[in-house]
Formats: C-alpha cells, sequence, structure tokens
C-alpha cells in the first residue's frame, strides 16, 4: 500500500511498501506526481516487471566514467589517450545522474562539436565512447537504465580514407629536418615506418629482442588487431636500425618516446618546419602499403605485412599512383 506525506519543506514523499523488500521510497513537488509514480510503482510490482531504479537514480555520469577509467580502460592499449577523451566527456555530462541523460542531449552535443569544426570521425568515436560506457553500466554492472541513448541518435556520417601520399621531395625534406632535432632516434622512426608499414604504437613497443637483423625479420607479438605478425624488413630499414643508439637500461628500439601521444608535438613541429601540409603520422602507413602494391606485391603478401584483416581495410590504406599504373599499360 503506498503513502503519501507532505514534509515541511513542502515536498510530497511517497512510499511504497511491499512484504519482502525494503521500502521505496521518492520525493516530488506536486502530490499528483507522487501519487502517479505510486501507481506505477505498484503496477509494476503486481506484474511481477519492477525493477529497482534507485542505484541508477542516484550514480551521476562523472562517477560512471570513473569507475570506466579504473575497470575498463586501464585495461585497453590506449588507455592514456581514451582516458583524456573520457576526462572531456565528464566536463560535459557529469553533472547529470545518469537517468538525466536523454538522446536530445547526446544529439545536441554531436551538433555543437561538428559545429565547432569536430571531423565527423572524431565526433563519431566521441559518442562510440559514450555509448560504451553506457552499455558496460548495463550489461557488465547490472545497472539499471533503461536504455542507451546513443541508440536513439542518428551519428555523422564519415569518411575516414585519407589519400594522402608523400613524395620522394616530401619524403627528403621530413627526414632532413628529423635528424636537425634533437632527438637521435626520430628520422630512423620514419624511414622504418615507411619502409615497414608498421604502425605507430607497434614501432614505439618494439624491443631488440624482437629484431633480427641478420634474418631481416621483426617479429610483432601483439598489435592493434590483437594478432601477432612478423615484418619483413628491408635493406634501407635493416640500415636505419643498425644505425640506432641503443640504451644499456631499456631493451626498446625507439626508447625516446613513452607512447603514440608522446610524438604528436615533436611530428607537429617537423612537419612544420618541413612545410609539409596535411600530413599524419600514420600516413606512413598508408604510403607503405601502397608502395609494397607498387612494387608487385600480391594482395595476400602486402596482407600479411601490414596485419590489415579484411580487403576493405586494404583498400583504405592503398593509393596507388597513376604513373605506376601506366608503367604496367605501356
Amino acid at each position: 500500500m503506498a503513502t503519501i506525506s507532505k514534509n515541511e519543506f513542502g515536498t510530497y514523499r511517497a512510499q511504497v511498501r511491499r512484504i519482502g523488500l525494503s521500502p521505496l521510497t521518492k520525493s516530488f513537488k506536486t502530490r499528483q506526481d507522487a501519487e502517479s509514480w505510486a501507481r506505477m510503482i505498484e503496477s509494476e510490482l503486481d506484474r511481477g516487471i519492477f525493477v529497482n531504479r534507485t542505484e541508477a537514480e542516484r550514480i551521476t555520469f562523472s562517477e560512471l566514467i570513473e569507475r570506466y577509467i579504473n575497470e575498463v580502460s586501464i585495461t585497453k592499449k590506449g588507455h592514456r589517450s581514451e582516458k583524456t577523451r573520457l576526462l572531456n566527456l565528464q566536463k560535459v555530462f557529469g553533472h547529470f545522474r545518469i537517468l538525466q541523460i536523454q538522446s536530445k542531449h547526446i544529439a545536441s552535443y554531436r551538433d555543437a562539436r561538428i559545429k565547432a569544426g569536430r571531423a565527423p570521425s572524431t565526433v563519431l568515436n566521441e559518442l562510440s565512447l559514450i555509448s560504451q560506457v553506457f552499455d558496460t553500466a548495463i550489461k557488465e554492472w547490472s545497472i539499471p537504465i533503461p536504455s542507451n541513448p546513443c541508440n536513439l541518435i542518428k551519428k555523422p556520417r564519415t569518411d575516414n580514407g585519407r589519400t594522402r601520399r608523400i613524395s620522394s621531395e616530401e619524403e627528403s625534406a621530413l627526414i632532413c629536418t628529423c635528424k636537425l632535432t634533437r632527438s637521435p632516434l626520430l628520422a630512423s622512426l620514419v624511414v622504418v615506418a615507411i619502409e615497414t608499414g608498421m604502425r605507430l604504437g607497434e614501432l614505439l613497443s618494439l624491443t631488440w629482442g624482437n629484431v633480427d637483423l641478420n634474418k631481416r625479420i621483426t617479429f610483432l607479438s601483439t598489435t592493434k588487431n590483437g594478432s601477432s605478425r612478423s615484418v619483413p624488413l628491408s635493406s634501407r630499414a635493416i640500415e636505419s636500425l643498425r644505425s640506432l643508439p641503443r640504451r644499456i637500461d631499456s631493451n626498446r628500439v625507439f626508447w625516446t618516446w613513452v607512447n603514440s601521444d608522446s610524438v604528436d608535438d615533436v611530428w607537429r613541429r617537423v612537419c612544420k618546419k618541413a612545410n609539409l601540409e596535411d600530413l599524419h603520422f600514420h600516413d606512413l602507413r598508408h604510403e607503405a602499403t601502397s608502395r609494397l602494391f607498387e612494387k608487385g606485391f600480391s594482395l595476400m603478401e602486402v596482407a600479411s605485412i601490414t596485419g590489415h584483416k579484411t580487403l576493405q581495410m586494404l583498400q583504405r590504406y592503398t593509393h596507388l599512383r597513376p604513373e605506376s599504373l601506366l608503367e604496367k599499360l605501356g
């Protein structure tokens, strides 16, 4: 039976009691709202579909993000960058209680980010991260959230494929500029990236124990897609690796940088000094993939070197120069 009482602050307190359950209590501004809530709870109890949402009503999105960072993000390879993105989202949605967040709030955030000039792919990644937090809370932590608000909004259209190729002149300028920096490893990092197609994270985690300079092979035990692979090393890559200074206290090949984010600043400075516009470090992987095809490697051979799992992904990373096709046409 439900009881409605008015307290000293002028609000109405509704309480529903049932044998075997702790009392269910909630306060409202009006008696009508209190009675409506009580009827709804009693109806759900009668039909056996009641879900106690007290926990969900109490938890803020800020608390949800903190738990996600400590329990989920920390297990991922890119946890540092993900933590930064989560903390930025916390600034926007952190004050909300999780049941207050509706699809309209997510949609408004999406529109504001795009209006501010953020790339659709960036906004999509942010929405995906919000969605992951909600899904984890619902599925893994059994927090009674009725639905994931991100599932109800339109996602921004993205075209993540880049067609940026680096010319021989640009490559020379880039490497020369790298050699002028304070880092003795930067030029070699660029050369090995172009010669192997390895991701920046793979290069930074590379250890000398996994590099066989005599057999000209390097072994990657863990990669972004979770599979290991062996990458053949060209003569140029071997020469560049042999020239690297080594540290006594570290077995890492490119020991200067801890993670991918730590390369960002020096990369921007080098590109600006070399007058290279719109060049991302990841474009070097695109360049390497395209060059392998231009050298005549087969689809399977290129995939085994780069680690691409699908033809669709391999196509996104391949942009052949028309000149190379003309040579084959004759």
